[in-house]
């Protein structure tokens, strides 16, 4: 933990993050408006009344922004966390235990990954309906574990031959209690990224499929708040707050979370650590150049 807090990439990252989770929640002091109801003239411009304008029907765009950025982060963090755990569990089973285990996990998982996603995640969709956040989260985290599974399982097989598994082994200790305390730890910097990863494509997909009209339009998400603005036509009437306003939210938020997952791949991966050799290497050709 301390590493991460040392790489100026996390830190901005959380810093990021942390921003949008409190105003999530802090929602009811930040905003006298209900995102619901109708406060003010169809597209009214930015104002000190409604600092980021109306919607076509007269609701104030910052209250949805920031009502919908519950749903955003609610769909995006459940669904980030039932891949996450689907994918580790599997792939650690198939890993440690191998043979038939092994054989069958690994067919669901390349069949999975075979299938194209995003279509997948169209018909299911087309084919529930006008899909709630919960049924989309649920959605992604029964067709998204696969990427997360095959790379924790390749992780585990290198990790389940090294000293301290075996010596577990032959003290007697059961598979369950080896596969948790002994290699979980020790792929959990892989965990990480794929929880990151998951989450990204989960807040990013929620928002594509309610903007192609498949989620529910009564919900209060980033999503509907682009679906809403694209029916009323808003770059063409000249109401850029209602369109840009849920695009830069979307984008702040994959930019905070992108850099979190740099960071964590760099702690994992000491060969990116580029960052203290360069300034070395700076070092070095200054000396050079000044005795020369």
């Amino acid at each position: 933990m301390k590493t991460l807090l040392r790489n100026r990439k996390a830190l901005t990252g959380l810093a990021i993050i942390a921003v949008i989770v409190i105003v999530a929640i802090a929602a009811p002091l930040l905003t006298q408006y209900d995102p619901a109801a109708r406060t003010g003239r169809p597209h009214q411009p930015p104002s000190l009344d409604h600092i980021l304008g109306t919607t076509r029907i007269g609701q104030d765009v910052f209250a949805r922004l920031i009502y919908g950025a519950r749903t955003s982060l609610a769909v995006g963090f459940g669904a980030g966390l039932l891949i996450t755990l689907v994918g580790t569990a599997l792939g650690i089973i198939a890993g440690y235990r191998g043979g038939k285990t092994d054989e069958i996990i690994s067919f669901f998982t390349n069949m999975v990954l075979v299938v194209p996603n995003l279509p997948l995640l169209l018909v299911l969709a087309a084919f529930i309906g006008q899909a709630s956040p919960v049924v989309i989260a649920l959605i992604l985290g029964a067709t998204s574990w696969a990427w997360g599974a095959r790379v924790t399982r390749a992780e585990t097989l290198s990790v389940k031959h090294k000293d301290f598994v075996k010596s577990a082994e032959m003290m007697g200790e059961p598979q369950w209690r080896i596969m948790t305390f002994e290699i979980f730890p020790n792929v959990i910097s892989i965990v990480g990224i794929n929880f990151i990863g998951s989450v990204i494509f989960a807040i990013i997909t929620e928002a594509t499929l309610e903007f192609l009209g498949l989620g529910d339009p009564r919900a209060i998400s980033w999503g509907t708040m682009l679906y809403n603005a694209q029916k009323a036509s808003a770059l063409s009437v000249g109401a850029w707050w209602d369109i840009l306003t849920p695009c830069f939210a979307l984008a702040f938020l994959g930019i905070g979370m992108s850099l979190l997952n740099f960071a964590v791949d760099e702690i994992a991966n000491p060969r990116l650590r580029t960052g203290n050799h360069l300034k070395r290497w700076s070092l070095l050709v200054r000396s050079g150049e000044g005795r020369l």
